[in-house]
């Protein structure tokens, strides 16, 4: 077990606790906004194209507006003029909620392809450095990538360092639908990795799929793994604060409420990502029928019963996790609150065993993935609690999805 005071990571933490009183300062004084002044981006572009863009002589409908009325203009239109909008709006289509979600993965093929030529002209552009020519490379290939047969590409946002979904299974005809929402240093190049792979979000969500189809091969179901927002970089000023999961939690709430059917969603938070899911807990629709955390430093409440969700909220933790030594404590908007494992949180507390570490959690063959999956196909009977009483089923019954 890693110790705490020689832990680098825990180090951070506690000099940024330290830091509590100065940080707050510096909020109130307006220099945090300063980080996020930005022009527009290729998709703000895209979406102001759309806002004065007209088809068959009628404005189109606010992005913004409730995907249901997104929806029901979609399915208003011919297949001609929805292919037209894909082909001149790709970036805004790809992100919209509401838009169908076969529609989406054709404009953010075409919105890949754009960026990918972006990135190719980058690599020979001369007032480029060597390592920005590199990185240009890189991003390009990441591109490539994603445009492979047979990926479905939910969101894609190639703007710094880029936001992006994916989809796993057929989500229209799903019954069950989960959602893996990662943690920090997650962005467009780290979306997935050949070494480690499932400690990236593709990694995550297809070896979850591959479980859950293996718990009830009855059962049809969907993951996504959903990198579609600004993850922090590392253990810095914003891993600590809920800066990062408030926006995150905007997007997660619109995202579950885009979408297609009405079967149950299930959350999959691992890390920082389950600061999201704490903060936006409290706004998700009835679908969600679970949330459940892994390796989490907190979620932003001292008790489960304040996130004021219907829920089940579930939480594991492997015993060589770091993450079990950082001050699970809220100071001055630093830190993330109680430790959700502990008794006193009030969580189903789920056997973690064989992750090894803080980025196990998605292994195939460990406790902690099978965990997962069972909760992903509502076979809630046949979870493994932590603690040999099983006092994290109490109350559940039936052992079918449900």
């Amino acid at each position: 077990m890693t110790s705490f005071d020689t832990t680098p990571q825990l180090n951070v933490w506690r000099a940024l606790l330290a830091l509590a009183v100065v940080f707050v300062m510096l909020a109130t004084s307006g220099w945090t906004a300063l980080r996020n002044q930005r022009g527009d981006t290729p998709l703000q572009a895209s979406l102001s194209a759309w806002e004065h863009g007209r088809i068959d002589g009628l404005r189109l409908p606010d992005p913004q507006s409730q995907p249901t009325k997104l929806a029901r203009f979609f399915a208003s239109l011919t297949e001609r003029d929805r292919a037209s909008l894909v082909h001149k709006y790709p970036l805004a289509v790809g992100n919209m909620n509401g838009a169908p979600v076969e529609l989406r993965y054709r404009a953010n093929r075409i919105a890949l392809g754009q960026a990918r030529e972006v990135e190719r002209e980058r690599t020979h552009d001369s007032r480029l450095t060597a390592a920005g020519k590199h990185e240009a490379g890189r991003r390009m290939h990441r591109f490539e990538d994603l445009m492979e047969k047979g990926r479905h590409i939910l969101a894609f946002d190639p703007e710094g360092s880029g936001r992006v979904a994916e989809v796993f299974g057929d989500l229209g005809e799903a019954d069950r639908v989960s959602v893996v929402v990662p943690g920090v240093d997650t962005d467009l190049l780290t979306f997935q990795r050949t070494q480690r792979k499932y400690s990236a979000p593709v990694g995550m969500a297809e070896s979850l799929y591959a479980a859950e189809r293996a718990a009830s091969p009855s059962t049809r179901t969907a993951v996504i793994a959903w990198a579609d927002y600004t993850a922090p970089s590392g253990l810095g000023i914003d891993s600590a604060t809920a800066m990062r999961a408030e926006e995150g939690a905007l997007r997660l709430n619109a995202l579950v409420r885009a979408l297609p059917g009405s079967s149950p969603v299930s959350l999959f938070c691992h890390s920082y990502g389950s600061v999201v899911c704490g903060v936006a807990a409290r706004s998700l629709p009835g679908r969600v029928s679970d949330i459940a955390v892994a390796g989490s430093p907190g979620m932003r409440v001292e008790k489960a019963a304040q996130l004021h969700t219907a829920a089940r909220v579930w939480a594991m933790r492997d015993a060589d996790d770091w993450i079990q030594d950082v001050p699970y404590l809220e100071v001055g908007g630093l830190g993330h609150g109680a430790d959700p494992v502990s008794t006193g949180f009030g969580a189903r507390v789920l056997s973690a065993q064989g992750a090894k570490g803080h980025a196990g959690y998605f292994e195939p063959g460990t406790a902690s993935l099978m965990n997962f999956a069972e909760i992903g196909v509502g076979a809630y009977r046949s979870v493994h609690c932590a603690h040999e009483d099983g006092v994290c089923r109490t109350g559940l019954s039936g052992t079918a999805a449900a």
